[in-house]
């Protein structure tokens, strides 16, 4: 039995290294059965305090954020038997599509559930209900072409197109140098090794993302 602070570095181990449960439990002499009952737990207890949209939106607001960054991750996983739903066309790779808000220095503000890989990022966003929270939030939000078409007043992407005039160019070029920072909080998640590949269900890559969110905000904010 480990006592809490063990059990806290445990979690650490495996979120930040991606170490196994064997690998764990040899590690700190425990079962792997017990590894993974503590990794489970404490994983779900992180998930439990990440935000809701519309709270995390009206926070963003109260800290006088007027311009927030909207964007999609996928989260890529080994294939598994019914595969073609997880297999992303954009990325070449199977995975899991997670939508994420972030402020516009990179600050991690919300994550999504996830999806299946190949669901496009605007489809995501609707279903999610983000474009709708959005407006009635009124934050101005960057994104990229992915989410063209978005029936949010509020949510602004480039131009597309190649022969574009100078003033769409020089438009599109200051839309990627404020979008640039926010977009740095999905490279932030990823530092965290367990999400370069999952081994484990792909149904839990959600409740993984939220959770290292809770952690990276708090290493973020305690410098």
């Amino acid at each position: 039995m480990l006592n809490p602070g063990q059990q806290a570095l445990l979690v650490l181990v495996h979120l930040r290294k991606s170490d196994t449960f064997t690998e764990l439990g040899a590690g700190f002499e425990i079962s792997t059965s017990t590894a993974w009952r503590y990794v489970e737990e404490v994983v779900g207890l992180l998930s439990a305090r990440s935000p809701k949209l519309t709270a995390a939106l009206r926070k963003a607001k109260q800290d006088g954020l007027h311009l927030v960054v909207l964007d999609g991750t996928l989260i890529t996983c080994d294939r598994v038997r019914a595969d073609r739903p997880y297999y992303s066309a954009k990325h070449r790779c199977h995975g899991m599509n997670v939508q994420v808000i972030a402020g516009p220095d990179g600050m991690i503000l919300w994550t999504s559930g996830a999806m299946p890989g190949r669901t496009h990022d605007l489809t995501a966003a609707r279903v999610w209900g983000i474009l709708r929270e959005l407006d009635k939030a009124g934050i101005i939000t960057l994104a990229d072409k992915g989410y063209q078409g978005a029936e949010a007043r509020i949510v602004f992407t480039p131009y597309k197109g190649r022969d574009k005039p100078e003033s769409q160019k020089q438009a599109n070029r200051a839309h990627a140098k404020l979008r640039g920072p926010g977009e740095r909080a999905n490279a932030q998640l990823k530092s965290w090794r367990i999400l370069r590949k999952l081994r484990c269900s792909p149904s839990k890559a959600g409740h993984l993302v939220k959770a290292i969110a809770v952690l990276q905000n708090y290493e973020t904010t305690r410098g």
